[in-house]
């Protein structure tokens, strides 16, 4: 995105807590919010998140090889305002009533990110986001940008400049579908909550990443190139393009938009081995249809064992997407999209500085299940296996052998070393202990510590610095305790939505502030408050042209009286006689 960093004193934004903890910091956050918030108006931004765990593997492993270890962090990113004192609700008839639910803090807006990170790339999913609909009590003039939609980008941007990793790919990921309600349980019988069509959500979430592949953005500087993939199952390519944003220039589509899924160009997986089975391109994220469908197709060909990894009914990743448009939310009658964000780095790329280029003879021999990326963005000379581009026919047949290595396996730096220690610990036997028994002192606690920061901030499978942890930084079970308190609030009014924010602010910060005051710099659109206090009078009698009469009639002098139409006499007609 596009945005000026201010600075600490200039933006008045503050933490609500007692203080700043060592083992975080979010003023990058604080200040990339409010670059985007609108000037005068004041959020409060509360930032859940866990360390990075281990967690099973995105991508299922080629045959007779190990998964790739995978870490997971859990963000959860929550906006409020504080109701306006001129805010009604429909609970609140009676003016003492009105005037408690004044200065009370609502949920305007929840939005989850999931961070997958191994050796070879990150990946962040936005898992779900959601709106309550009270954000007009703030009745912002017209034309004024979505906040929605600004904190949304806002907040991937910040996570994907934080975790960037050096020679590490980033890739932003997630599955659009239109449905009336995510995190706000009974948000959608209120009827200031704007729900979008399926249509309509596929294009704004375009629109919310679509500032991360501006030319103009300064994010751009730590990539080489930043591509964005739709695909909507069901749709060609003609119909698909109609949800990719326009340029600001004119009515062309933008180009760093490319129409279908980047999969192979983002598996590590497709640089090692010869030709890769499509169950082991697909990644299984939670909450995912197609991780459903691999899922199905897994049960079906046994878990893929003794088929060389390969399905029973699906042979390519072709196959596979025009499967997916009759399987699970993508055939109920309403259109899903899948959107990818894929980041390049400037420096080699680790899985590529390994590896080293096939032979003529095999690359010639090698067989593909599919080819659905544009291989352009390649170097000039590859190190990776030849592929196919779209405007060629690649004929469906299921290899007969295994997937082969075309080179070693790359080494991690710092996994050899680690893999030895610990085969030395084992063999290492334990000492007899002998002599006295003699006892430990007990250890007093004086002070309260969050062991969950005694963590590597590096290792060569995630980056963890401070920047960027939540400001409550909970255990994964802490974490999903957190979400389920909130899928069982209740949302559907403004008093019933201010006493479900109180208690989830205060029973996941266990009775401690931890909302981060943030005021909007961002300025307003030219709507003066004068034009709506006074109603504009527009003088049109300049604009009325007086129709002129002809030339010829102007000068001759008005006739008096009635005017006698006198007949020819050929045009009277005698009655004949007889008649």
């Amino acid at each position: 995105m596009t945005t000026t960093m201010a600075t600490m004193a200039s933006t008045p934004a503050k933490t609500s807590g007692a203080g700043s903890e060592s083992h975080q910091s979010s003023a990058k956050l604080l200040e990339s919010l409010s670059t985007v918030l609108p000037e005068g108006h004041k959020f409060r931004a509360y930032h859940l998140s866990t360390p990075p765990t281990r967690t099973e593997a995105l991508f299922a492993p080629p045959p007779d090889t190990r998964p790739d270890r995978t870490y997971c962090e859990n963000h959860f990113l929550a906006i409020s305002i504080l109701v306006p004192p001129s805010a009604s609700s429909d609970d609140c008839s009676k003016p003492a009533d009105k005037e408690a639910a004044a200065d009370r803090e609502v949920l305007v807006l929840a939005l989850e990110i999931l961070i997958y990170t191994t050796a070879y790339t990150s990946t962040f999913f936005v898992s779900k986001a959601d709106s309550t609909g009270y954000l007009h009590l703030l009745n912002l003039p017209k034309g004024t940008p979505s906040p929605i939609r600004e904190v949304s980008s806002a907040f991937i941007t910040y996570l994907v400049r934080q975790r960037r990793r050096k020679g590490i790919q980033s890739i932003v990921s997630l599955f659009a579908r239109a449905q009336g309600q995510y995190l706000f349980p009974g948000s959608v019988e209120y009827k200031g909550k704007h729900v979008l069509t399926d249509r309509g959500l596929v294009k704004w979430w375009c629109k919310v990443l679509t500032p991360l592949l501006d030319a103009n953005d300064t994010m751009l500087d730590s990539w080489k190139a930043v591509k964005g993939y739709l695909l909507v199952p069901g749709l060609d390519q003609y119909e698909t393009r109609a949800f990719i944003p326009k340029t600001g220039s004119g009515n062309a589509v933008n180009p760093n938009w490319v129409l279908g899924h980047p999969l192979e160009k983002i598996s590590h997986y497709t640089y090692e081995y010869d030709w890769v089975p499509p169950r082991c391109l697909i990644a299984h994220y939670p909450d995912d249809p197609k991780s459903r469908f691999r899922d199905e197709l897994d049960l079906e060909a046994d878990d893929g064992k003794g088929r060389n990894g390969q399905w029973k009914s699906v042979h390519s990743l072709d196959q596979f997407w025009e499967l997916m448009a009759f399987r699970q939310e993508c055939s109920m009658g309403a259109l899903t999209g899948f959107i990818w964000l894929v980041m390049d780095p400037h420096e080699p790329n680790k899985r590529q500085s390994v590896s080293t280029p096939c032979s003529q003879q095999e690359s010639s021999a090698m067989i593909t299940p599919a080819a659905s990326f544009d291989t352009s963005s390649f170097p000039a000379e590859p190190s990776t296996p030849l592929r196919k581009t779209n405007n060629q026919t690649l004929a469906l047949r299921t290899p007969q052998k295994s997937p082969q290595k075309l080179f070693g396996t790359p080494k991690v730096p710092g996994a050899s070393s680690a893999t030895k220690e610990k085969a030395k610990k084992k063999k290492n036997k334990k000492k007899k202990l002998t002599g006295p028994i003699i006892a430990r002192e007990p250890r007093i606690k004086t002070a309260q510590r969050n062991y969950l920061a005694d963590r590597p901030v590096a290792t060569p499978y995630y980056y963890w610095p401070p920047e960027g942890r939540g400001r409550r930084l909970v255990r994964e079970d802490g974490y999903k305790s957190s979400l389920e308190l909130l899928l069982r609030l209740d949302f559907a009014n403004l008093e019933l939505a201010t006493g479900s924010t109180r208690r989830w602010i205060n029973e996941v910060g266990l009775g401690m502030a931890w909302g981060l005051d943030v005021v909007g710099t961002r300025p307003l659109p030219l709507s003066s408050s004068n034009s709506a206090s006074q109603p504009a009078v527009t003088n049109i009698s300049g604009l009325i042209k007086r129709k002129r009469p002809p030339a010829d009639t102007a000068d001759k002098p008005t006739e008096q009286g009635p005017k006698v139409n006198f007949l020819g006499a050929g045009l009277v007609r005698k009655k004949e006689q007889g008649q």
